[in-house]
C-alpha cells in the first residue's frame, strides 16, 4: 500500500532544495568572478571597496553615529519576555545598498529618526577616511527618505576622458551632456527653452572641444540645423570647426560685413519664423510640440565672439565702418537671443573673458547658462557666472590654470546653491570629421524649409504681424 505520509514526503524534498540553492550560489559567485575578471584595473578596486563598505557598514555607522536606538520592543519580544525584566533597546542602522563605477562607489541609504541628510553630510569626511576615499558627499536621494552617498577614490576632475560620438540621434533633444563632476557623476544641461548660452574660458582650455560634443551629439538628428562663426580665421578650412562645416547650413569666418550680412538673414528668419509659427505649427512656442525636420532647432554657434562686437576705437572712415558694424552685429544678436527662443533659436556664444567689451552684457546677462574654463582674475571670474562665485572661492575658474584642469569648467547648479566643476571629454578631429560627413546628408537651409511649409518667401513672411492671438467669445 502506497505510503500517503506527508511528512515523509517533505523529507524528500530537502536535497532537492539544498541542490537549487547551491546552483543558485554557485551560479550567483560565478558570475561575480568573471564579472570582477572582465573589468579594468580601476573597477576592480571599486569592487574591492565597494564589500568593504558592505561588510562594515553597521559597525561603521554606529562608531559615526549613523543610528538611532529605539527603547520600544516589538511585539515578538514582548511576548518572549516571560521573566519581566527590562528589554535591551534595539540599534538600528540605516540600510545601504552600495553599487560602484571605475572612480568609486555610490552608496543609497535609508534615513532613520533623527539620521537625516545632515547627520550624513556632517559624516562625510569621516567616511571619506574610512572608505579610503578622496571625498564623500551626501545628497538627497532618488526616492523620498533616502540619502545618497558618492564616494570618490580618484579625482574626476584630473582624470582626462575622451569622448567617441555614437553617430546615432539623440534620444532627447535639447539635452546637453557636459560631462561629469567632481564626484563622477554625470552632468546633463537642459537647453529646452534656453535662448542662449555663454562659454569663457582661456585659449586652450577647452571652449571649443565642449561646443564640439554638443554639435557631433546632435548632427545626427535632421531636427536641429547649425550655423557657425569662427572669429579666429577667415576661412573654415583653417579653423577648429573645419571637419565640422559640411554639417552646417551655413558658415562665416572673421569678416564683420560678411558676419553683418548673415546675422541679417537669421534676424529676417526669426522673424519669419514669428509671423507664421501660429499657422505652421497651431502654437506660438516651439517648444510645446518639440522641433521636427521641418522645423528645426536652430542652433547658432559664435565662436571667440568678441571679434564680432569689440567696439573699434578711432576717428578714419575704416576704424568707424568696423565700429558701426560690431554695434550692428551686438544688436542683431541681442535680436536674436532675446526673441529666438520660441520659435526655435538657440545661440551659444564663446570668448576669453566674457566681459561687457567682449559679450555686450545686454546679450550676455539673457543668456541663461553660463560656464567658464580657467580664467586669469576673479573679475573675468564674475563676469562668467556672476556675482555669487565670490562667495564659492573653491569652486572659482581661477584656481584651474593648472594643465592638468583642461577641460575643466565651473557653472552653477541647477536646483541647488553653489557652483560645481565639470570634466568636459575630448573629442577627435578625426571623430567629428566622421560625424559630420556621415550626416552632412542632413543639412537643410530653414529659411528654404519655411518657404516650402507656407508657400511663400522669407521676405514676403517678414511684411506680415505675427498672427494676433484668437479674441475670447
Amino acid at each position: 500500500m502506497k505510503d500517503n505520509d506527508p511528512t515523509g514526503g517533505a523529507f524528500g524534498y530537502g536535497p532537492l532544495v539544498v541542490s537549487v540553492a547551491l546552483a543558485v550560489l554557485v551560479g550567483w559567485s560565478v558570475w561575480w568572478v568573471v564579472r570582477y575578471l572582465r573589468a579594468d584595473a580601476m573597477t576592480r578596486q571599486s569592487i574591492r571597496q565597494a564589500v568593504r563598505v558592505r561588510r562594515t557598514w553597521k559597525r561603521l555607522a554606529q562608531m559615526l553615529k549613523l543610528c538611532a536606538t529605539d527603547k520600544m520592543p516589538t511585539p515578538l519580544a514582548s511576548l518572549a519576555n516571560t521573566d519581566g525584566k527590562p528589554l535591551k533597546p534595539r540599534v538600528l542602522v540605516p540600510a545601504l545598498k552600495v553599487t560602484h563605477d571605475a572612480f568609486g562607489v555610490i552608496a543609497r541609504a535609508s534615513c532613520l529618526p533623527g539620521v537625516g541628510l545632515a547627520e550624513f553630510q556632517k559624516a562625510a569626511p569621516y567616511l571619506a577616511d574610512a572608505w579610503r576615499m578622496t571625498r564623500v558627499s551626501a545628497l538627497p536621494g532618488d526616492k523620498p527618505g533616502q540619502v545618497m552617498l558618492r564616494g570618490v577614490r580618484v579625482d574626476p576632475l584630473i582624470t582626462p576622458t575622451v569622448h567617441v560620438p555614437t553617430g546615432r540621434p539623440p534620444e532627447e533633444y535639447a539635452k546637453w551632456d557636459l560631462g561629469v563632476d567632481e564626484f563622477g557623476m554625470p552632468v546633463f544641461v537642459p537647453l529646452k527653452e534656453v535662448p542662449g548660452v555663454a562659454v569663457g574660458g582661456l585659449p586652450g582650455f577647452g571652449k571649443t572641444s565642449c561646443v564640439n560634443r554638443l554639435v557631433c551629439d546632435w548632427a545626427p538628428s535632421p531636427a536641429v540645423q547649425f550655423v557657425f562663426f569662427d572669429g579666429k580665421v577667415s576661412h573654415a578650412y583653417e579653423g577648429d570647426y573645419a571637419d565640422l562645416v559640411q554639417r552646417a547650413f551655413a558658415f562665416c569666418g572673421d569678416d564683420l560685413e560678411e558676419a553683418n550680412k548673415l546675422l541679417k538673414e537669421l534676424v529676417e528668419l526669426r522673424r519669419a519664423r514669428s509671423a507664421s509659427i501660429r499657422k505652421v505649427l497651431g502654437k506660438k512656442n516651439m517648444w510645446h510640440i518639440g522641433p521636427s525636420a521641418d522645423w528645426p532647432l536652430i542652433v547658432i554657434v559664435i565662436d571667440e565672439a568678441h571679434t564680432y562686437f569689440r567696439d573699434h576705437k578711432g576717428s578714419d572712415q575704416a576704424t568707424k565702418r568696423l565700429a558701426a558694424f560690431a554695434a550692428e552685429n551686438a544688436r542683431l544678436t541681442e535680436d536674436l537671443v532675446k526673441k529666438g527662443r520660441s520659435v526655435g533659436f538657440l545661440t551659444l556664444l564663446t570668448t576669453q573673458k566674457t566681459t561687457g567689451d567682449a559679450i555686450p552684457t545686454f546679450i550676455r546677462d539673457v543668456c541663461p547658462v553660463g560656464l567658464s574654463f580657467a580664467q586669469k582674475t576673479a573679475d573675468a571670474a564674475v563676469a562668467a557666472l556672476g556675482d555669487d562665485i565670490r562667495e564659492w572661492p573653491d569652486a572659482s575658474p581661477v584656481l584651474l590654470q593648472d594643465p592638468a584642469y583642461v577641460g575643466v569648467a565651473v557653472m552653477s547648479q541647477h536646483g541647488r546653491p553653489g557652483f560645481i566643476r565639470i570634466r568636459t571629454p575630448y573629442v577627435a578631429d578625426e571623430d567629428a570629421a566622421r560625424v559630420a560627413e556621415a550626416t552632412a546628408h542632413l543639412v537643410r537651409h530653414p529659411a528654404r524649409l519655411l518657404e516650402d511649409l507656407t508657400g511663400r518667401t522669407v521676405v514676403d513672411l517678414t511684411k506680415d504681424d505675427p498672427e494676433p492671438p484668437a479674441m475670447a467669445a
